[in-house]
């Protein structure tokens, strides 16, 4: 929601926004709305890299029945990485104008859920990164070639 449609790295086919809004202590790979998309991305090294395989923000009660069909992997490599499932947690949310999902500027608080990975940062060089994930009538993919730049 920080980043309006045209740019936003979610709606991103090829990865060429994989940049936006980037902070400096973590570099976020975007999912897709439910879509297939296949992107390529450079990375600074030393970073930690983090994704989500499935995800929804909404009520409790929408959490609860979304994770109770969540399930995902990705893979880096060619070898399954570990996930973790937050099953529902308030989040604070700040929008701009024409983002995909509310399309409004506001702030918010709702309940954030989803099946996500956290790596530490990766070697510099190429690396494939295969992400999938489905819940009820939401399947996500992607694939990854991402280069990691020398810290």
């Amino acid at each position: 929601m920080s980043e309006p449609e045209r740019t936003n790295p979610v709606v991103d086919e090829d990865g060429s926004d994989c940049e936006r809004n980037q902070p400096q202590d973590v570099w976020f790979l975007a999912g897709t709305f439910g879509t297939r998309a296949e992107r390529t991305c450079s990375i600074p090294g030393g970073v930690p890299v983090a994704f989500p395989l499935v995800n929804l923000m909404g009520g409790p009660q929408d959490c609860a029945s979304f994770m109770s069909t969540a399930k995902g992997a990705a893979v880096l490599d060619g070898k399954k990485v570990d996930s973790e499932s937050s099953r529902g947690e308030p989040i604070s949310v700040q929008g701009v104008l024409f983002n995909p999902v509310t399309g409004t500027d506001e702030r918010f608080t709702t309940t954030g859920c989803g099946i996500w990975v956290q790596l530490p940062p990766l070697e510099p060089g190429r690396h494939t990164l295969t992400i999938r994930g489905e819940a009820q009538d939401l399947s996500v993919g992607v694939d990854y070639s991402l280069t990691v730049d020398a810290a």
